[in-house]
């Protein structure tokens, strides 16, 4: 005959393996939750890059319908949204994302691009210099690089010098702030410093690693004129006219010819 204590002693052990049977339950429930609502947004983020915008939205549609809170799903039918120039709907899904996850740096910087291409500059120049926070964040440096672009356009050039030069500094063959830094310090005056950052970008030209693009013939046309090297500054100003005729840097030039 079992005593009281051994009762007690069973009764406590009966619900303890209850309670671990409950919440073993539970935990495996949750994560198999978190498991399809990753897998949606994974499959409809694929369906997004590969132009199949109707049905990203489904797949982003379903994460949602499970979470209604995952950010990266919030984001994900942001981009689609952008994408299909549903500007009120992307900016709308972009905080909701930003809101969800305050301190995702991916989540930042694809929300100060897509502000960045409404040219609202100045909520733009925020949302990027938040990105560029996470050091942890794989596209920091075109996050820096970006948010040197932006800082350009609301004046702050020193700030556009100092986040340039850090995107340079965590990704060296960085074309783009190569010809912005060169570009900027051509404005400034300081001929030397230009000349510096775009001799880096006309090597990337030379190893085949990148082409000119209208922005680096402009510079290369200027500086060419400052050296007194009218031939270079020719064959600039040719491929100029014949690649990039419509561009606002061949306008630029054409005003500086008259």
């Amino acid at each position: 005959m079992n005593s009281p204590r051994q009762l007690a002693l069973a009764l406590l052990l009966t619900t303890l393996l209850a309670g671990c049977s409950s919440f073993s339950q539970s935990t495996m429930y949750a994560k198999a939750t978190q498991a399809s609502v990753e897998s949606y947004t994974d499959l409809g983020m694929k369906y997004l890059q590969a132009g199949d915008t109707v049905s990203a939205k489904s797949s982003l549609k379903q994460a949602l319908d499970i979470n209604p809170e995952h950010a990266l799903a919030l984001n994900g039918l942001a981009l689609v949204f952008q994408a299909e120039a549903e500007n009120d709907l992307a900016e709308n899904y972009f905080r909701d994302a930003v809101k969800n996850d305050p301190n995702a740096a991916m989540i930042r910087n694809n929300f100060g691009a897509f502000l960045y291409a409404q040219k609202r500059y100045e909520e733009a120049c925020t949302e990027l210099s938040r990105a560029t926070e996470d050091p942890f964040y794989a596209q920091r440096a075109q996050a820096f690089e970006n948010l040197g672009r932006c800082y350009r356009l609301i004046g702050r050039d020193d700030a556009a010098v100092f986040v340039l030069e850090r995107a340079l500094t965590l990704s060296p063959d960085r074309p783009l702030a190569m010809i912005e830094l060169a570009d900027l310090h051509l404005e400034r005056g300081n001929a030397d410093a230009a000349a510096r950052w775009f001799a880096a970008f006309r090597e990337l030209v030379d190893r085949g690693l990148v082409d000119h693009f209208a922005k680096s013939l402009w510079v290369g046309v200027r500086l060419a004129r400052i050296q007194g090297n009218s031939s270079r500054s020719a064959t600039y100003v040719l491929l100029l006219k014949n690649l990039y005729p419509e561009s606002e840097q061949y306008k630029k030039y054409e005003e500086s010819s008259r």
